[in-house]
């Protein structure tokens, strides 16, 4: 059965509330790519560590927002596939970070009625980690305040290529005929396949690329780049966010006809 009596979110210390926008207006889905904390951290002669550490404060506040006006799912890019490239000593920290983090808040998470999910691959990821992530996963399965998908040794074309290679094996075991694949049933084979697409794309730190995070889901995104690093981002940024995306007319393809021209006098 879902919790009913969850706690509301902290409020901003500012005293902020989050913009009156139409139920409609408002994304079900929003990426983040939480991205620089090592800039931070350089421009004020500290170890990139810190910067880490100061982002976590930020994504709290983000999620405390998300929930104030109405997301229904959040995804955070905690550490993608080609994290393993930095120093050893980065990639032990962010490990070891990533854990403490889910094991740190996951009560506070839970009080809120966050849902938690982790999208990304087994493979070379601790298994304190994982361990972390998969009763993070089973403490909050009931809750339905917001889905928070932790995305952690996470790329998106290694969920596609994942997807495909488990679609391939069901096609050769019978179980998919190959004239049924389309895109709704490769879908079914991603990492979260409950969770809707993505419908607005965010990025800190003024960097304007994807940088291969949720791929297949983020096809017809509204993308917004803020130049903001992300210690100092807080939920006031990710609403003016969604009122940059609330302002655009999304068409997916589609086009209104252009109105015809004057008739001569």
């Amino acid at each position: 059965m879902s919790k009913k009596n969850y706690s509301a979110p902290p409020p901003h210390p500012s005293g902020a509330r989050p913009p009156e926008l139409p139920k409609e207006l408002v994304p079900r889905h929003v990426a983040i790519v939480m991205d620089g904390n090592g800039r931070w951290a350089k421009q004020r002669g500290l170890a990139r560590t810190v910067g880490h550490e100061a982002g976590e404060a930020a994504l709290l506040d983000v999620i405390c927002g998300a929930i104030e006006i109405g997301v229904q799912c959040l995804s955070a890019y905690a550490f993608s596939t080609e994290n393993w490239k930095r120093t050893p000593d980065e990639v032990r920290f962010l490990m070891g970070f990533n854990r403490d983090v889910i094991h740190r808040r996951r009560d506070e998470l839970d009080a809120m009625g966050v849902r938690v999910r982790w999208a990304g691959r087994r493979p070379k990821l601790w298994r304190s980690v994982i361990n972390e992530l998969e009763d993070a996963e089973r403490r909050t399965v009931a809750n339905d305040k917001i889905t928070l998908q932790f995305c952690v040794n996470y790329g998106g074309r290694a969920e596609i290529v994942d997807a495909a290679r488990a679609m391939a094996v069901d096609v050769a075991a019978g179980k998919l005929r190959p004239d049924k694949v389309d895109e709704r049933a490769f879908a079914r084979y991603l990492d979260e396949p409950d969770l809707p697409d993505v419908d607005l794309f965010v990025r800190s730190s003024g960097e304007q690329r994807t940088s291969n995070f949720l791929l297949w889901q983020s096809a017809y995104a509204e993308l917004v780049f803020l130049d903001t690093l992300w210690p100092d981002f807080d939920r006031r940024h990710l609403w003016h966010a969604i009122e940059v995306y609330a302002s655009r007319d999304r068409r997916y393809g589609g086009a209104v006809p252009n109105p015809p021209p004057p008739a001569a006098s």
